[in-house]
């Protein structure tokens, strides 16, 4: 006679490496199509006012105001929050974890400050989406925030280095965003090894025109910062729609602001092929 011992199936473990992974990048593609859809309505609302149609604000605001007016656009809006915190979640991980590489303090320190940056976004885009873009968040435009922001900081002790500081770090991600584009170093975050010849060529153009594009504005909001801090006045600040219609305020004129509208709307692009190619691992 003999005892048998009955084994009953193994127990499952609640989180698995392989099952995270998926997430996260599920979570990594979802932001970059949320974003891409915001940068696009925002480069087309840009070029409708280098065109001289100047009635919608060619900012973050304006496009969820888009999509708001469109056919189940608050069901639309909360997919952008719902992309948005993908991101914020996808940045987060490569922050804790080193995910993608990113295995440098700078790098952790960097990614964690993207990652509340989007969870900034998100809890934006929230708002808006439950006050269907009528609420207060949707009443106040960017450019508005941003000159009040400015006022309260630079009321604060040493309110002008702190505005100064800010602004001069938002120029260097705006000049380091164009010199790495057209150094071509967002290719290493992709898998271009998947690519075709065509394919490749065309991400590379795409990604060139739009990422300096959306450079080159991050400067000039970090340029209008510094101006405001040096004189003292927090109208000098300007956000996103203000800063594009700067453009057609200078010799270029208008041509200027479409050149940049146009880089803008291929970021977007740019943004939905990272949805597709970009290297989660």
């Amino acid at each position: 006679m003999y005892s048998r011992t009955v084994e009953g199936p193994p127990a499952r473990r609640p989180w698995s490496a392989p099952t995270a992974g998926r997430g996260l990048r599920l979570a990594g593609r979802a932001g970059f199509t949320a974003r891409g859809v915001v940068y696009l309505l925002v480069g087309l609302l840009a070029l409708r006012i280098a065109a001289g149609d100047g009635s919608d604000e060619a900012d973050r605001q304006g496009a969820l105001r888009q999509v708001a007016e469109q056919p189940f656009g608050t069901a639309a809006l909360w997919l952008l929050v719902a992309g948005f915190a993908g991101m914020a979640l996808w940045r987060a991980s490569t922050a804790v974890l080193g995910r993608g590489g990113d295995h440098r303090p700078a790098k952790r320190l960097l990614n964690a400050g993207r990652a509340l940056f989007y969870a900034a976004v998100c809890w934006g885009t929230a708002v808006f989406a439950a006050g269907s873009g009528g609420g207060s968040d949707g009443g106040s435009d960017g450019d508005g925030k941003s000159r009040t922001w400015t006022a309260h900081a630079l009321g604060l002790p040493t309110g002008r280095v702190l505005v100064a500081a800010a602004g001069l770090v938002v120029v260097a991600v705006g000049v380091g965003t164009a010199v790495q584009a057209l150094r071509r170093r967002f290719l290493r975050k992709l898998a271009t090894g998947r690519m075709g010849h065509r394919t490749r060529t065309a991400v590379t153009v795409v990604g060139v025109a739009g990422n300096t594009a959306r450079g080159t504005v991050f400067t000039g909001v970090g340029v209008f910062l510094v101006t405001a801090a040096v004189r003292f006045d927090p109208q000098r600040a300007k956000g996103l729609d203000d800063t594009l219609r700067s453009f057609a305020d200078t010799a270029a004129g208008p041509s200027l602001l479409a050149a940049v509208a146009f880089g803008l709307l291929l970021f977007g692009i740019f943004s939905f092929l990272s949805a597709r190619w970009r290297s989660f691992d």
